[in-house]
């Protein structure tokens, strides 16, 4: 069906108004009782579904930390650290630390939500249209770009807040000193704020586009009449 479409749209890009009036005139209607804001309010409905569903779940405790698809782990230079502790004995304060640093972006997430609406409201017609006609993260890729920079800019503070407020600072002080006097290691300081921001900021978007998908092959998961009728123009 997308490639109908696609075929069809650079067909018409190559006939004048009044071929185009005459092709309007005498296409089959079927499929097209949809009007503009009905697949834009489809498309939007989607959307929020994804947050309903997904983001909603990565802000209750063990949302980031018990979920494999989004799970944070320590970025390539700490990972040497992790291995330094577990080969000492000191393995579970390793995982200590990596549930700080999990915990930190589940209270960030809690930011996301209005962000994201306040995306969803300004979706044009030409952007649901775009969507429809997309691969199956079109939806995603759509709140990415328009939400990306904000949600970095939101939840940065908020990560390097919850590293206080989870503890994730005093641990992973002791963390790094422990490592600091094995001896034979190569000392290490790191700033993991910006690492946790973006980690975070990745989750949140692939669960989003878990649901997308779901929703575009899934037939059961179309929940409202709406839905049901707007995806089925991309089947």
């Amino acid at each position: 069906m997308k490639q109908i479409l696609l075929s069809c749209l650079v067909c018409f890009s190559l006939l004048s108004c009044a071929e185009l009036q005459t092709i309007a005139e005498n296409y089959p209607r079927q499929g097209m009782e949809l009007s503009q804001d009905q697949i834009a309010n489809g498309l939007k409905q989607a959307l929020d579904k994804g947050i309903d569903e997904q983001v909603t779940k990565l802000t209750q405790t063990d949302g980031f930390y018990k979920n494999q698809l989004v799970k944070i782990l320590l970025p390539e230079e700490l990972q040497k650290v992790e291995k330094g502790l577990r080969n000492i004995g000191l393995g579970s304060l390793a995982d200590e630390g990596i549930k700080a640093l999990n915990r930190a972006a589940e209270d960030a997430t809690k930011e996301a939500t209005p962000i994201f609406v306040n995306a969803i409201k300004q979706m044009t017609f030409n952007d649901a249209k775009n969507i429809l006609l997309g691969n199956d993260r079109a939806a995603t890729t759509y709140l990415e770009q328009k939400t990306n920079q904000v949600l970095y800019d939101k939840f940065n503070p908020v990560i390097k807040n919850s590293f206080n407020k989870v503890g994730a600072d005093q641990i992973w002080a002791n963390i790094i000193t422990k490592y600091n006097n094995i001896p034979f290691t190569q000392k290490v300081n790191p700033d993991l704020t910006d690492y946790v921001t973006q980690q975070a900021l990745d989750g949140v978007y692939k669960m989003i586009a878990v649901e997308e998908k779901d929703i575009r092959t899934n037939l059961a998961s179309r929940s409202t009449e709406l839905l049901k009728k707007v995806f089925a123009l991309q089947d």
